[in-house]
């Protein structure tokens, strides 16, 4: 029998499959940890849920970001986790833009970094 080939591309990135919905991978729960709950304890974070808020975006066309996010000030922020830049896909990209036009909510994906996180925010 033949070894296999290592995967490459996208085949590699989705080789270990999809987590059931309402299960964080390491990288959501990391963000929790470091980003979330510390901002719930200092008061900078009001409210938070994991893809607690589904938003149709078109015909059988809908969003799950990784977290709703509603800070002290009020705003209502949608955030999509990654791993880093590079593994935002473009159906992913062009969802949320669609979903910042539509709706009253600041979007964001939030990757980790050398020194914390990184935000870039999408659409408006």
């Amino acid at each position: 029998m033949k070894p296999s080939a290592p995967l490459k591309g996208k085949d590699a990135l989705f080789a270990l499959g999809r987590l059931k919905t309402g299960e964080k991978n390491k990288t959501e729960q990391r963000f929790e940890d470091e980003v979330l709950r510390p901002g719930m304890m200092a008061g900078d974070i009001l409210w938070y849920r994991f893809e607690g808020i589904k938003l149709r975006i078109a015909d059988n066309t809908f969003l799950t970001v990784d977290f709703a996010v509603m800070g002290a000030n009020s705003i209502i922020t949608m955030i999509d986790v990654k791993g880093s830049e590079a593994v935002i896909q473009d159906d992913a990209r062009v969802k949320m833009k669609v979903a910042a036009e539509a709706y009253p909510f600041r979007f964001q994906f939030a990757f980790p970094g050398r020194a914390g996180w990184t935000y870039e925010d999408v659409g408006r």
